[in-house]
């Protein structure tokens, strides 16, 4: 078996977007600021245990996620059931392709997420073959901590879509490894319905090849603690990816999603969205989007947005978009970040025609964030995501 080895240092460039603050003369340290480079490794020893100063864990709540900060002992936190169990493939170890082939941790939970899964899921798509069907992979919470790997390959021209539910209670430290080869379309939503005490920190890490397509979806409304961060690399010519989020947090949940979209291949696309919506005491959202356009990624076209809507006093909405261009050969890139309350000119209309004060501000939430649900192509699972959104909103206030 190989041994896994650890990503060699990256030198900052002279061009990265960097804190001025941190650009003093005879510095003797110059903190990490972009996502492209942070240090990478399989140790988790060489992440150290994170201080809640790291610009990636600033914005969340570290003492609480520090039970998986090492590794689970046993592994039984879960349990799982795949609808398609003909896709599924024998599981994979350390140094088994295609597990590793692109995914390399970037922080401490997901080091020790590949260390303590010694066995991973491996889900294959066969080239060529469409699946019409949707395939659910149940991952549900017994109580206990859990670390998992799970490597979903789509093989060329293949095209089919996957749905993680993720329920119960458990911490859970996850890797996510998704490979869209040439050609293929790859539809990927992870759905965190936790209960109110579950702890869950996610990296998905996804390579897109040449003419390939992935749409990806967060959608958390459950679990007291979940950080899911997608990193996609639009890798092949002409590759495509969409990243869309959709998040209700409650009194006392944070949840959080930084998100990394490198343009790498020329004449690639990349459409960012994410939605949220909170409400209630210490109600705490985070949304850190990194774009990277590279310098071979010419006739790029690309754009990312992070809307949230503030419902009551006392939640709190961090929103930070970031993009760096490596080329001046695009189509277009920009982003754009915006946080607030409710559309008093939205109320006023909807009042205006006879309706109550208490459903026009349900009616404007449930608007607002139907745009993520109405990308889903999933009849049922829209229907399940519409009545969630319903439930949440029972009892909004101004």
């Amino acid at each position: 078996m190989a041994a896994p080895t650890q990503a060699p240092a990256v030198a900052p460039r002279a061009n990265a977007h960097i804190d001025p603050a941190a650009q003093v003369a005879n510095a003797g340290f110059v903190p990490v600021q972009t996502r492209s480079e942070r240090p990478r490794s399989f140790d988790p020893a060489d992440f150290g245990v994170p201080t809640g100063r790291e610009v990636n864990w600033k914005h969340t709540p570290v003492a609480q996620l520090k039970p998986l900060f090492e590794p689970a002992e046993p592994n039984d936190g879960v349990t799982y059931a795949i609808s398609h169990e003909q896709y599924l493939r024998p599981a994979l170890g350390h140094g088994t392709a295609p597990r590793g082939e692109f995914f390399l941790p970037e922080d401490v939970v997901s080091a020790v997420a590949w260390q303590g899964s010694t066995d991973a899921m491996h889900l294959s798509i066969p080239a060529d073959e469409a699946v019409a069907e949707p395939i659910f992979v149940h991952i549900d919470g017994t109580g206990g901590r859990a670390d998992a790997h799970l490597v979903i390959e789509a093989l060329p021209h293949s095209s089919a879509t996957v749905v993680l539910r993720h329920t119960g209670t458990a911490q859970y430290a996850q890797n996510l490894e998704i490979i869209v080869r040439d050609g293929a379309r790859l539809t990927l939503i992870s759905v965190q319905q936790w209960q109110d005490d579950a702890i869950h920190a996610s990296a998905h890490q996804a390579r897109v090849d040449r003419d390939a397509e992935l749409t990806h979806v967060v959608v958390s409304f459950g679990g007291g603690v979940v950080r899911v961060n997608p990193n996609v690399e639009l890798a092949g010519a002409g590759a495509n990816g969409r990243l869309y989020g959709l998040s209700f947090a409650d009194s006392g949940q944070h949840l959080e999603s930084q998100v990394y979209l490198h343009h790498k291949g020329p004449h690639t696309v990349g459409d960012v969205l994410y939605k949220g919506a909170l409400r209630g005491a210490s109600a705490h959202s985070v949304w850190i989007g990194d774009v990277l356009i590279g310098p071979d990624a010419t006739g790029t076209d690309s754009y990312e947005a992070n809307r949230n809507l503030v419902l009551t006093e006392g939640a709190r909405a961090d929103s930070i978009p970031n993009l760096e261009i490596e080329t001046g050969d695009i189509v277009g890139a920009g982003h754009a970040s915006a946080t607030g309350r409710f559309d008093d000119e939205q109320l006023f209309y909807l009042q205006a025609r006879g309706i109550t004060e208490a459903e026009a501000r349900r009616l404007v939430v449930l608007g607002f964030l139907t745009e993520i649900v109405q990308r889903i192509r999933i009849p049922e699972l829209q229907d399940e995501l519409l009545a969630a959104i319903e439930a949440e909103l029972v009892g909004v206030e101004a």
